[in-house]
């Protein structure tokens, strides 16, 4: 009786893999669950070495950071990593890494899996550049109606492709695990000791520029966890406002997931802040929101439709309006020591129950039902 090998999968980012939770969630479930998983993606300036994970990790290096020579010498070096390799599944996170991927898997005829992290072609900084968004627009009509199967973060941008292509997308949402370690007690009102947190890249879009003018007026003090094409404009900006100096805002740069959620537990205040500069940030619903949310920290959060409509039935955040310095500093202030204690503590209680309910277990399971069904599919064409 031949020896039963596990299927091979091979997903495909252009992150740094250290710092990538979606995929360390779905790769780790995947391993957990027998597949042999292989996670490719970029070796960057800063980069440290690669945590130890579950399944099989590998970085490219490339000799340009950022722009159209990039996405060219990656989309090279990606498809000839991927001729070495073999597989029964090939995925692609999002439209720069699907081309070489796609190529791929119909060079062995095998399946082509499309895991759309946020919808490429409307993120603000190819909205800004049109001739850079038709480019990507071509690619994402050429991609999506060839994917075996596709699936993304929320149920907006499910509904919006499934219009725009005609075909359908599961929805694996982008959730933090549930872990059996205690949450510290309820408070029954904001932790003096606590401090505001934002956490994610520090990009075009993420409300970051006007959170900085609004700390000046804001109750309390600023951590700032992650890096981006903004990092050294805002610093900048915190100097001139005297915020570094006077300690109201701190930037921590790169945290290791597993840092940054006990660094989480510690906030008293979570900012989840996006401008409508494109349909992928309208219909965005990103991790951070849970990570914040887990750690049952109330959240200061933008009012676009996933976020409310999660808000509506768990009332875990104040939903802000628009991004004006007023606004924020009025949305903060009600959370953080000496604002509304009766309205701190419910949100926090709500965060603990919620979790329970919204959690990557539930996730995992519909992943999992997926890959099964992708695999067995495969097999049957054998």
């Amino acid at each position: 009786m031949p020896l039963f090998v596990p299927p091979r999968l091979i997903f495909t980012v252009t992150t740094d893999l250290n710092y990538d939770q979606r995929m360390q969630r779905i790769c780790g479930s995947l391993a957990s669950a027998g597949y042999r998983v292989l996670l490719v993606g970029r070796t960057w300036p800063a980069s440290l070495p690669l945590t130890a994970q579950p399944y099989q990790q590998h970085r490219l290096r490339c000799r340009f950071g950022h722009g159209k020579l990039f996405y060219l010498e990656y989309t090279v070096r990606l498809l000839l990593y991927l001729l070495r390799q073999r597989a029964a599944i090939w995925c692609a996170i999002d439209l720069d890494t699907a081309l070489p991927v796609w190529l791929r898997a119909r060079l062995s005829g095998q399946p082509f899996v499309y895991d759309a992290h946020e919808l490429f072609t409307e993120v603000p900084e190819v909205v800004a550049r049109p001739a850079v968004q038709r480019l990507w627009r071509a690619v994402e009509r050429f991609i999506v109606p060839r994917a075996t199967r596709a699936y993304t973060v929320g149920p907006a941008l499910a509904h919006l492709l499934e219009q725009r292509y005609g075909r359908p997308f599961d929805v694996i949402r982008n959730i933090s695990r549930l872990t059996a370690a205690p949450l510290p007690p309820l408070p029954p009102s904001a932790p003096e000791t606590g401090f505001i947190l934002y956490q994610g890249a520090l990009n075009v879009g993420r409300g970051l520029e006007q959170l900085l003018e609004a700390m000046p007026q804001v109750r309390g003090r600023l951590v700032v966890c992650g890096e981006g094409d903004l990092s050294a404009g805002l610093r900048r900006r915190a100097q001139e406002l005297e915020l570094l100096q006077t300690g109201k805002v701190e930037f921590r740069g790169y945290v290791l997931p597993s840092d940054l959620q006990l660094l989480t537990q510690q906030a008293t205040v979570g900012v989840m802040l996006l401008e409508n500069q494109g349909l992928s940030y309208y219909y965005s619903l990103a991790n951070k929101f849970f990570d914040y949310l887990h750690a049952g920290v109330p959240q200061v959060a933008i009012d676009f439709p996933e976020y409310r409509a999660l808000n509506e039935h768990y009332e875990v955040a104040d939903l802000v309006p628009d991004l004006h310095p007023a606004t924020l500093t009025a949305a903060l202030n009600r959370l953080l020591p000496g604002g509304d204690d009766a309205h701190y503590q419910r949100l926090a209680a709500n965060c603990r129950r919620a979790r329970l309910e919204l959690s990557w277990q539930h996730e995992e399971a519909k992943l999992l039902a997926l890959y099964k069904e992708v695999t067995q599919q495969a097999e049957t064409r054998k």
